[in-house]
């Protein structure tokens, strides 16, 4: 489950409650939903000062305590990072090219240092989000037909290299995940990880993003994680991905998918309909060849839209694709964790929902 929203929540006042009413720790909550990773992103100087390195060191040791794995996700931006923004932090602005390469390296171990000494050292690091068209632009930008070329990539591999140079030099035991949006796309996801693999990137685990409204079908889906997996031989996470539960907006709010032909055929924006789709998804990853598929992380499974002052500079257009109602109450959709593991006798064979490998 990615939770970066919810510092942001609790600060002003948020709380969220179990399926019976009862007021609980949000983390407690999703462990017992059978969550056994989380996932926060990190920006290095954001307005509001959520997600930056004092919060995130707040949240992870909370995280470690909660005996939860964690996976780190560098968006190396002040702000979001995804497929239609890569944009330096300010303070990396009018750096060349090869001091962009030394302060990649320097803020990721400056990072990962400053979280081992507080023992809350993530187990997995995302050198990158979405980074399908490239990160850190103009330098690292590989997105357009005039930055799609071989030059532009050696250059965006070579900034991705002194990431994750950097995060081993911290512990080399840390996983290394590349991130891009394809989930449903074959033709693009190949594209860039052969050109990663041609390049020399060294990593471990591939991360899709899959959202049914912008990445495709099901069936899109799972022909993309069985020709990655049998292509490339790598542990497949689906690392974003969320379906709504209801189509209804509160006053002041207008949801992201708001649009009943948006959904998928057969699933209903309801709980029940959310619940289908995480089972079904689940069963997807655990089908993918060699056992190959790590598991999922849920975005963002508790951002809740309970107050207009949160979410500074990024106002809540995702309360309806939350597992939590408006009010901050735990929905029935957590059983298909549940479901599925009593219903796949092969459990123990296979990874369980959001396992880091």
């Amino acid at each position: 489950m990615d939770v970066s929203f919810m510092d942001e929540i609790e600060q002003h006042g948020g709380s969220y409650r179990d399926e019976h009413g009862q007021q609980a720790d949000l983390l407690t909550l999703l462990k017992l939903g059978d969550a056994n990773a989380i996932r926060l992103r990190i920006w290095n100087d954001p307005v509001g000062g959520f997600c930056n390195l004092e919060r995130t060191v707040a949240v992870a040791k909370r995280i470690k305590e909660q005996g939860l794995q964690f996976l780190l996700d560098f968006h190396y931006s002040d702000r979001w990072a995804d497929p239609a923004n890569q944009w330096k932090p300010k303070a990396w602005e009018k750096l060349s090219y090869e001091e962009l390469q030394r302060e990649v390296c320097t803020y990721t171990a400056d990072v990962l240092r400053t979280l081992k000494e507080h023992d809350a050292l993530p187990d997995m690091v995302q050198v990158g989000n979405e980074i399908t068209p490239g990160m850190l632009w103009d330098e690292g930008r590989v997105s357009g037909e005039e930055h799609d070329t071989d030059e532009q990539w050696e250059r965006f591999a070579g900034l991705v290299k002194y990431g994750i140079a950097a995060v081993k030099s911290i512990d080399p035991d840390i996983k290394i995940m590349i991130h891009i949006d394809r989930g449903g796309d074959n033709a693009e996801s190949r594209k860039f990880y052969d050109r990663f693999e041609a390049l020399g990137v060294e990593f471990d685990i591939i991360g899709l993003s899959y959202y049914p409204w912008w990445h495709g079908t099901l069936d899109a889906l799972r022909d993309n994680l069985h020709d990655l997996a049998q292509r490339y031989g790598k542990p497949i996470n689906v690392v974003e991905t969320a379906y709504p539960w209801t189509l209804e907006q509160p006053e002041g709010h207008e949801w992201i998918l708001n649009q009943e032909d948006l959904l998928l055929p057969g699933y209903p924006a309801s709980v029940e309909g959310q619940t289908r789709y995480l089972k079904d998804l689940l069963q997807i990853i655990r089908e993918v060849p060699g056992g190959l598929g790590a598991g999922f992380y849920y975005w963002e499974p508790a951002w809740i839209p309970s107050k207009e002052e949160w979410s500074v500079g990024h106002p809540n257009n995702w309360g309806n694709l939350t597992m939590f109602d408006f009010k901050g109450q735990k929905l029935q959709s957590f059983s298909a964790l549940k479901a599925g593991e009593e219903n796949d006798t092969t459990l123990d064979e296979q990874p369980s929902a959001a396992l880091i490998k």
